[in-house]
């Protein structure tokens, strides 16, 4: 039995969500850097959409891990 898939492609995910929300917290005020995105704070909104992503594999890969466990006994 290998490594799933999910876990790395989980924990990558809520990584890189992790580190935008974080930026995306601490330029939320800068009025200039987000003129371009129609005053959109993107770096926030994708963040939580990259976290949600990664939080969602790990806990598929967590649940699913219990029915492999009981499936080969």
């Amino acid at each position: 039995m290998g490594l799933d898939i999910r876990w790395p492609i989980g924990l990558m995910f809520s990584l890189i969500g992790a580190i935008l929300v974080i930026y995306g917290v601490i330029t939320g005020k800068d009025v200039e850097m987000y003129k371009r995105s129609l005053e959109i704070n993107v770096n926030l909104i994708w963040g939580v959409l990259l976290l949600i992503f990664g939080v969602l594999m790990l806990v598929w890969v967590k649940l699913s891990g219990g029915a492999d466990k009981k499936a080969s006994k």
